[in-house]
């Protein structure tokens, strides 16, 4: 465990990509299984454990300091594993270090009741890194500035597998990922993947850039609409099947409506979205099915879900990825003829010619779920990840209001000691409402601009949120706008996110909720 505290120290500083790739992959060469396989399923956000609750932990820490001590360190802090690294107390008794397979032994096979006791304990076998990376492993959150495909390049520093065939034998396999090691490392065959009804990595897209339109060439593509929905991976097998979400997660339970209506053997990419009698759904829709382990005959019937199809990698045994995407073209559009279901259909192309035609359809499409275009190069293979110049999305471009800042929270990991993430609002009458939440779009300078303006003028505290003087308007971008019964305001917004702070601007001259109601489609 200790090793795996020091490397996730290390990976919280690390100044760049290649350095924290160096790190991940000195570690894993020089740490044994199963401990290596279970530190970098944790890193890649793989590892299923008990979580432990925030406020067990406060308990735990509330009977060994002073209350008053711990929450001025941890308003201090702002980060609860911190905060209680620094302030639990050395047991100089205890026994030996813990490895990190045998915590993780140790919480699969223990009951509910057991837990507190068996963190207390490790909690006093381990230093203050230690006990910060414990606890960060077992909340779920370790931040430290590594993604999944970080973490699985760094296992193309193990041997001579590049990193696609890394991530296809990735989902078929589980922590501690033995075989998988076995064969990065020569000392057995890739694992087979000839029965496994697995994920396999999508191919995506880059933002298409004002400069690179000068550069295409529009006879070398093919444009498709870019629906608002959630993209799939439908695997069919033997009468069976399993959908995945863009990062392999298994979203099969959740739509069983869908699931019961498919046949035949292939994986497919596509869209997910709710598909009426009367036509597509909106995203918000979809949210009324998304993120729920169970799902009601009246949702089903109220949100029915399809997919729309954009691409096929197998058509049953025979692997379709190397064909140019305008011969898997005709062989999804073959399978779908074939294999015709009320839910599922083919995503139809966008006729253009040049760029001016394509801006004009891109601006005005002929549905209020479809966000852009996608534009594929017609001989380009199905290449996991994010290739350069094969596949561009060009989104719609997005909404902007003004709104101004109401509260304010301290961020996490890196963010931890600075207030990273706002809500804002627009005015209904003479009042602010909430409107939003963004964490993202200013860079590190901005940052710390608008950290200080928090800490100079937090008017009220709830909890670990700070409310500010209403006096700071910021230019939120958004994609997308929906009703909402969730919200005060009654709406929703999608994907907002700080465009530039309006240093300039008055308060009172910012955006009413009536402006951003006038967007909803």
């Amino acid at each position: 465990m200790q090793a795996f505290a020091e490397l996730l120290d290390r990976l919280s500083t690390a100044p760049g990509r290649n350095v924290r790739l160096d790190l991940i992959a000195a570690y894993l060469k020089s740490t044994p299984d199963p401990d290596r396989g279970y530190a970098l399923a944790s890193l890649a956000g793989d590892l299923k454990l008990r979580a432990a609750r925030p406020s067990m932990i406060r308990e735990l820490v509330a009977d060994r300091t002073d209350p008053e001590l711990f929450r001025l360190s941890y308003d201090y802090v702002g980060d609860l594993a911190e905060t209680v690294s620094l302030l639990w107390p050395q047991d100089r008794s205890a026994n030996a270090t813990p490895h990190l397979s045998e915590i993780i032994g140790t919480l699969e096979a223990a009951k509910r009741g057991q837990v507190p006791d068996l963190v207390a304990g490790w909690l006093d076998r381990l230093d203050p890194t230690g006990r910060w990376a414990l606890l960060k492993l077992l909340t779920g959150g370790l931040r430290v500035g590594v993604s999944g495909r970080l973490a699985r390049t760094a296992l193309t520093r193990l041997g001579d597998a590049d990193l696609p065939a890394i991530e296809e034998v990735w989902h078929a396999v589980e922590p501690p990922y033995t075989a998988l090691f076995d064969w990065l490392e020569g000392r057995a065959e890739r694992p087979s993947l000839a029965e496994a009804m697995t994920f396999r990595p999508l191919m995506l897209a880059h933002p298409l850039e004002a400069e690179e339109q000068s550069r295409l060439d529009m006879a070398d593509f093919r444009a498709e609409w870019k629906w608002d929905g959630i993209r799939v991976q439908l695997v069919l097998r033997g009468g069976q099947g399993r959908l995945f979400s863009r990062t392999g997660d298994d979203i099969s339970a959740a739509f069983p409506d869908l699931m019961q209506t498919l046949a035949g053997d292939a994986v497919l990419d596509g869209e997910l979205l709710v598909m009426r009698s009367d036509g597509i759904g909106s995203f918000n829709d979809l949210q009324q099915r998304l993120n729920r382990k169970t799902v009601s005959a009246k949702q089903q019937a109220a949100h029915p879900v399809g997919i729309r199809l954009y691409d096929i990698l197998f058509d049953a045994d025979r692997d379709c990825r190397a064909l140019p995407f305008i011969d898997r073209r005709q062989v999804l559009t073959d399978w779908v003829a074939r294999h015709a279901s009320p839910r599922l259909d083919l995503s139809p192309l966008v006729p253009a010619v040049d760029w001016e035609q394509l801006a004009k359809v891109r601006a005005d499409p002929p549905h209020p779920a479809i966000e852009g275009v996608m534009l594929k190069r017609a001989d380009s293979p199905y290449h996991a990840g994010r290739p350069r110049g094969l596949w561009f999305k060009w989104k719609r471009e997005p909404h902007r209001v003004d709104c101004v800042m109401m509260y304010a929270q301290r961020g996490h990991g890196r963010r931890s000691s600075l207030y990273s993430d706002f809500t804002f609002g627009a005015w209904r009458g003479d009042e602010l409402v909430p409107v939003g939440k963004a964490y993202f779009g200013f860079t590190d300078a901005e940052l710390k601009e608008l950290d200080r303006f928090v800490r100079g003028n937090i008017v009220d505290r709830y909890g670990p949120v700070r409310a500010v003087e209403q006096s700071l308007v910021l230019e939120i971008a958004f994609d997308g706008v929906n009703r909402s019964r969730r919200h005060k305001s009654g709406v929703a917004m999608r994907f907002p996110r700080i465009a530039r702070i309006r240093w300039d601007k008055p308060a009172a001259e910012a955006d009413h909720v009536e402006t951003i109601e006038r967007l909803i489609t």
